[in-house]
């Protein structure tokens, strides 16, 4: 199963997230519940460095992407980039509605 999980700041904001486990949803290279989940929560890390420039502290590995939001934005950028980490995590949302067997979502506020 991916296991994902949404740190939010007090104020409600995205601090980070990560993505870990794999979907098992069918076999390497035909499981679309691993390819869609990847292509949004890597997509929107692309998105946010090629759009507004800014590189997230990202660590990968086999079956994990953690990513994280420095504290230091201004609010404009802060603004930005809430909106394409929220956008996101309406994408992994539809995902987890049709495919809730295979991926499981959940939200901290720390």
């Amino acid at each position: 199963m991916i296991r994902i999980t949404i740190r939010r700041k007090p104020n409600g904001g995205i601090r980070s997230f990560q993505v870990k486990g794999h979907a098992l949803y069918d076999q390497s290279g035909k499981d679309i519940v691993c390819a869609g989940v990847s292509a949004v929560t890597v997509g929107t890390v692309n998105a946010v460095e090629a759009l507004l420039g800014l590189e997230l502290q990202v660590e990968t590995k086999h079956g994990l992407l953690y990513a994280e939001v420095a504290d230091n934005l201004d609010e404009a950028l802060e603004t930005k980039v809430q909106l394409l980490l929220e956008s996101m995590v309406v994408m992994l949302q539809s995902i987890e509605q049709s495919y809730g067997a295979y991926i499981a979502m959940q939200e901290q506020i720390k």
